[in-house]
């Protein structure tokens, strides 16, 4: 199979589906980095150690670094996200799936951002990729059971990792700078908050970028007839392109967000965020490099909630935790039947 850029560009103009594909697949890394990204620099904004402005571009940066670096030295997110479900063998309806899938993405998560509620894009393409593939081959048939578990075992092992960690770390960096006077603490924590805001943000790029680059990569396959892309090396072009669009939907900001995950959910002081971000990071980074796709505002949070425990349970907001957690729980059958929907409907349309 031909995964240059220059036969890329050639079936984008030949294939119209693969055009629509291309295009909604761009359009949910942009939506990703515009709602998702601004969970890794929520805590440094709201700590007041940046500007909301100066953290994004921040974050858009190294999003971009994030995509394109860890997805050239290990891809092992994207091909479990390929792997997880299976569109048949034709590879004309395939793409045509595919592309309601990803429709369903950009609706649902675009819906959640406008009210202000922080999205799981993970639980978005999990729950739109598996709706398009029971459409597809009307029934469980086309789910990779041992995959698709992997990958819930991931999302909750997120849960409990970021929460411990999260608690653990603080309790450590509260003792160790027990002595420290409170001033030069802070100042110290100021910088090394922007530094875990920055590694944030580049494990959001890892992880989330992954994703889609696995599910653009799916739908140039299907587009030079090949039902999988197990074995095949994801081209450079392909992560530079994905890295691209997610710093720049980083850069169009996500203040509600912002505010929902940094400031309603838990009170913070500059040495718990540094906590959160240092736990959060280390969580996403064991994550990619097992090959397991995580939900980054998962971990995010579930890091802040450890943190904000380990002073007092009362620290932390659960009303909006709770709305968090409702969000998560109707993402799976919300999206999930948005998802089986349109591709019903584009498979009988086109």
């Amino acid at each position: 199979m031909d995964v240059s850029f220059a036969n890329f560009i050639s079936e984008v103009f030949s294939s119209p589906m693969l055009c629509i594909s291309a295009l909604l697949t761009l359009s949910v890394i942009f939506v990703n980095g515009w709602t998702d990204a601004p969970n890794a620099i929520a805590t440094c904004v709201t700590t007041r150690c940046l500007s909301t402005r100066k953290a994004i571009m921040m974050s858009a940066a190294f999003n971009f670094l994030g995509v394109f670096i860890m997805t050239h030295i290990n891809a092992s997110v994207a091909s479990t996200i390929s792997n997880m479900v299976d569109f048949g063998s034709d590879t004309s309806t395939a793409l045509v799936a595919l592309s309601a899938a990803l429709f369903s993405i950009v609706v649902y998560s675009t819906g959640a951002s406008w009210l202000g509620i922080p999205t799981s894009e993970s639980h978005s393409l999990i729950a739109g990729l598996t709706g398009a593939a029971i459409a597809t081959q009307n029934g469980l048939g086309g789910v990779n059971g041992a995959e698709w578990i992997k990958v819930i075992y991931g999302l909750f092992a997120s849960l409990i990792l970021g929460f411990f960690m999260g608690y653990v770390i603080c309790k450590l960096v509260a003792y160790l700078f027990r002595r420290i006077e409170r001033r030069k603490a802070n100042t110290f924590f100021t910088y090394a908050q922007i530094g875990g805001a920055a590694a944030m943000s580049f494990m959001h790029g890892a992880q989330d970028g992954q994703k889609f680059i696995g599910v653009l990569f799916l739908a140039v396959a299907f587009s030079n007839g090949q039902t999988s892309v197990v074995g095949m090396l994801i081209p450079v072009w392909l992560m530079l392109l994905c890295s691209i669009v997610m710093g720049v939907g980083t850069s169009v900001g996500g203040e509600k967000i912002i505010k929902s995950v940094g400031m309603d959910m838990v009170k913070l002081e500059k040495y718990q965020g540094t906590s959160a971000d240092i736990a959060a990071s280390l969580c996403l980074l064991l994550s990619s490099l097992f090959g397991i796709p995580v939900s980054t505002t998962h971990t995010k949070t579930s890091a802040i909630m450890g943190v904000g425990a380990s002073r007092r349970l009362s620290a932390i907001n659960f009303s909006v935790v709770k709305d968090m957690v409702l969000t998560w729980v109707f993402t799976f059958p919300g999206c999930g039947l948005i998802s089986f929907v349109m591709a019903k409907i584009f498979m009988a349309i086109l």
